[in-house]
């Protein structure tokens, strides 16, 4: 099973990297990063966390378009493309195809958001004289939360074309993030419980303009993504098995 699932995900991260989608926007984040010190001067206390808090909202941007073009059609590409019937005959589950999919488009935005903080990273050494390495702590939360998204995507593309995976993704990222201004005078508990909510994975601030996350709140996001992670790729391998083919 283990074989069969890295087998999967190493097929889909060897096309993945062999897409333009992938360096286009590789090169959107380099040439925003690097465009970054161009921004208009602050005072010197607060310089240096705008541009961190920049690059972190840039990172989030080009990781979002990476994800939603990786995910959006992959399942379908591959139905429509017949692909997907040689890899099931050979006696792999749905399931596995599912979360072997997710695995490689998850190690594919890992390796660009790495690629996006060291590229911050370096840009603030040259022009700011500082080794920001919490940039660092923000790309790992970036990642975990695109990871989320990867695998809602993924599982929605089991049943439905690009188009409708890629706006119920945007859908659920923007939902996400907007509980407390959808639920302004509060909701009953079991309201807030149900709703999706990413809001654990917003860390500019501390990042930008404070000492960090802390390996405890690393941990409160890293179980947080197993558990978005695990119930959507388990909904979706239950959807795609009922998928008539």
């Amino acid at each position: 099973m283990i074989r069969r699932l890295f087998a999967i995900a190493g097929a889909v991260f060897l096309d993945a990297v062999k897409r333009r989608i992938v360096y286009l926007i590789v090169f959107f984040g380099v040439v925003m990063a690097l465009a970054i010190p161009a921004l208009p001067s602050y005072n010197v206390g607060v310089q240096a966390g705008v541009y961190r808090e920049i690059a972190l909202a840039l990172t989030f941007g080009a990781a979002l378009a990476l994800t939603i073009g990786l995910s959006a059609n992959r399942i379908p590409g591959e139905i429509e493309r017949r692909t997907v019937y040689g890899v099931l005959s050979k006696a792999v589950g749905r399931w596995e195809y599912v979360v072997g999919t997710w695995l490689g488009i998850f190690g594919v935005i890992g390796v660009c958001v790495l690629g996006f903080a060291l590229v911050d990273i370096g840009v603030g050494q040259v022009v700011y004289a500082q080794f920001m390495p919490r940039l660092l702590e923000g790309a790992f939360a970036i990642w975990l939360e695109m990871g989320i998204v990867a695998a809602f995507a993924v599982a929605v593309s089991g049943l439905s074309g690009a188009v409708v995976v890629t706006v119920a993704s945007l859908t659920f990222l923007f939902a996400a993030h907007s509980r407390d201004s959808l639920f302004p005078n509060g909701a009953p508990q079991i309201v807030l419980t149900l709703f999706p909510s990413l809001d654990a994975f917003n860390v500019i601030n501390p990042v930008a303009y404070g000492t960090g996350i802390g390996p405890v709140y690393a941990g409160i996001m890293t179980a947080t993504f197993l558990g978005w992670v695990g119930l959507l790729l388990l909904l979706g391998s239950l959807g795609f098995a009922s998928k008539d083919l």
